[in-house]
C-alpha cells in the first residue's frame, strides 16, 4: 500500500515533463498559415542536397515523422507512395523528415519503394525551425504544406498516418483553379 502513491506521483511527473517539453518545443505552437516557410538545406537518403529555396514555385509537402520502418511511419509513407501519381499530377514535392541517418532512410525507402526524398535531420535543425517537438530523437508527426509562394498554406498538427496523403491532395486540389 505504501508503493501506490510514489508510483502515481512518478507517472504524473513523467507525463508532466513530457507535456512541458512539448510546449517548450512548440507543441501547439506550429508555424501559422500564411507565414514564410523557414528555409533549409539538407541531404536526402542518397546524400543529394535539397534546398527549399530551389523548390519555389511548387507546392511542397514537408512531413515530419518519428522513425523509419515503424508501423505508423510506414503507413504514412506508404500513403504518400500510393498517392504518388495524383501528387505528381498536382506538381507536389513530398519531403519526409526525421532524425535517422541516410542509411536508415535508404533502407526504409528501398524496402517500401518510396518514390520521394527522405531528409536527414540528425541534429533536429529542420524540426526546430518548424516548431516540431522532438523527444528522445523522435519528431512529432506534423505536416506542413508550403505553397508555391514559399508561405505555409496548411498545417496538420496531429496527423493520422492512414489516408494523410488524401487529406493533402484535397487541400492542394481545392487551391488549384
Amino acid at each position: 500500500m505504501s508503493f501506490e502513491r510514489p508510483i502515481v506521483l512518478l507517472v504524473a511527473g513523467v507525463l508532466g515533463a513530457a507535456c512541458a517539453h512539448a510546449g517548450a518545443s512548440g507543441g501547439s505552437g506550429v508555424l501559422p498559415v500564411g507565414s514564410p516557410a523557414p528555409t533549409f538545406s539538407a541531404a536526402d537518403q542518397a546524400g543529394k542536397p535539397v534546398a527549399l529555396a530551389d523548390l519555389r514555385g511548387q507546392p511542397v509537402v514537408l512531413y515530419f515523422y518519428p522513425k523509419d520502418d515503424t508501423p505508423g511511419c510506414t503507413k504514412e509513407a506508404c500513403s504518400f507512395r500510393d498517392a504518388w501519381s495524383p501528387l505528381q499530377k498536382a506538381g507536389v514535392v513530398v519531403l519526409g523528415v526525421s532524425e535517422q541517418d541516410a542509411a536508415s532512410h535508404t533502407a526504409f525507402a528501398e524496402k517500401y519503394h518510396l518514390p520521394f526524398q527522405l531528409l536527414v535531420d540528425d541534429k533536429g535543425a529542420i524540426a526546430a525551425a518548424y516548431h516540431v517537438p522532438v523527444t528522445l530523437g523522435f519528431a512529432k508527426r506534423i505536416t506542413y504544406l508550403i505553397g508555391k509562394d514559399g508561405n505555409i498554406q496548411h498545417v496538420w498538427p496531429d496527423v493520422t498516418p492512414v489516408g494523410h496523403a488524401d487529406e493533402i491532395l484535397a487541400v492542394v486540389n481545392s487551391a488549384s483553379p
